[in-house]
């Protein structure tokens, strides 16, 4: 196989202020080195490593919100009733599924451009 690891999703977004908020308060993320693009917005990482990069959209850019064809970008979560609260005190809204096979307890978020978030915390 060519591949050897997930590197990052790159998020073009409406607000990219708002969207590197979202993402640092509700997944805890952080706001890291950034190489010097024509373009503004910022690189999060999760540990070392630059997950999500948000690119700000021109005012022109006629995008609409949302994740196109991705339906949703997933990450293992580590501590449920935390994540639970932190995003209830941020007013962030969620919803729960479990994976009846696994008991696997998963939570869906969408960020500030209508990309949704997968969360799942294992059985």
């Amino acid at each position: 196989m060519p591949i050897d690891a997930f590197q990052h999703v790159n998020i073009r977004s409406a607000d990219a202020d708002r969207a590197r908020d979202f993402y640092v308060r509700a997944l805890g993320l952080r706001v890291g080195d950034r190489p010097p693009f024509a373009s503004s917005g910022y690189w999060l990482y999760l540990g070392e490593v630059p997950v999500v990069h948000l690119v700000q959209l021109a005012p022109a850019d006629a995008r609409q919100p949302g994740s196109g064809r991705i339906d949703h970008v997933a990450f293992r979560g580590v501590d449920l009733e935390a994540t639970r609260q932190t995003l209830a005190a941020a007013g962030i809204p969620f919803r729960e599924a479990i994976v009846l096979r696994d008991q696997t307890v998963q939570i869906f978020i969408h960020d500030p451009d209508g990309v949704k978030i997968e969360l799942n915390f294992e059985g």
